[in-house]
């Protein structure tokens, strides 16, 4: 059986922030995952979730005062300086948070420059991580312009370079679908390296369901190959959230 998250960055967003750990609970969630959780009383919500009984999975990792701007900087070369010193806030935020995995976003750069910078500083990174395992995620470019990471193959490759046992990939089926157009080969492909999921509809990032990919038939497929890490929904209700619910049963 799976073990489901709620994205509350995105999900239950009638409610504030503090208030969404009790409602994924509610809702039948055992994990929550925060994406850029830094403007909030990391204790407070260690509480909350602790409260309520859930684990927290994962957080990105931008700087601790990310706004909305810059998608991460760990491929861009000129942020190199900035990337390690606000990864290391990130760890002290962290500390407290106790998520599970850590993403570490590459930013939006291009070229042989920007692979090994990100390279170098995953290497970092991974040897720096105090504990915290570290994903990284392949993201299409139509939602994120000029986004580094954009292509399965190429992430394969930098987790070769890297060769850190604590970094793994994260795949995200809707991301998948508007790469690759085959999520069920993408995972064929690369999911012997994935140790993070998140989903959402390959169309519109609405809920999961049958169309265009089949989810139900995904979630056995993971339940049959043993799959044990988390499946985290990441994606834009169409209504209210609690109305959305029924691909987690």
């Amino acid at each position: 059986m799976p073990k489901f998250a709620a994205n509350l960055t995105w999900l239950f967003t009638d409610r504030p922030m503090i208030e969404r750990v009790g409602a994924a609970a509610e809702a039948g969630f055992t994990g929550v995952e925060v994406l850029f959780p830094y403007d909030l009383n990391a204790q407070e919500l260690r509480d909350e979730v602790a409260l309520h009984g859930l684990e927290m999975v994962l957080i990105n990792s931008p700087p601790p005062n990310y706004t909305g701007g810059e998608q991460g900087w760990a491929a861009v070369p000129e942020q190199l300086a900035r990337f390690r010193k606000d990864f290391e806030r990130v760890l002290r935020y962290a500390s407290v948070l106790k998520p599970q995995m850590l993403h570490i976003m590459s930013g939006v750069a291009e070229g042989p420059e920007a692979e090994a910078c990100f390279i170098e500083n995953l290497k970092w990174a991974a040897d720096h991580a105090q504990g915290f395992p570290l994903t990284i995620e392949v993201i299409n470019r139509g939602t994120m312009p000029g986004y580094f990471l954009h292509d399965y193959d190429q992430a394969a490759h930098i987790l070769d370079a890297v060769n850190a046992p604590n970094l793994g990939l994260q795949l995200d089926t809707f991301h998948a679908h508007q790469i690759t157009g085959d999520v069920t080969a993408t995972w064929e492909a690369h999911g012997a390296r994935v140790t993070h999921i998140q989903v959402g509809n390959g169309d519109d990032r609405h809920e999961p369901g049958s169309e265009p990919f089949d989810h139900p038939a995904f979630f056995e497929m993971l339940d049959a190959v043993g799959y044990k890490g988390w499946i985290a929904g990441e994606y834009k209700p169409a209504g209210q959230t609690e109305d959305g619910l029924a691909w987690m049963k």
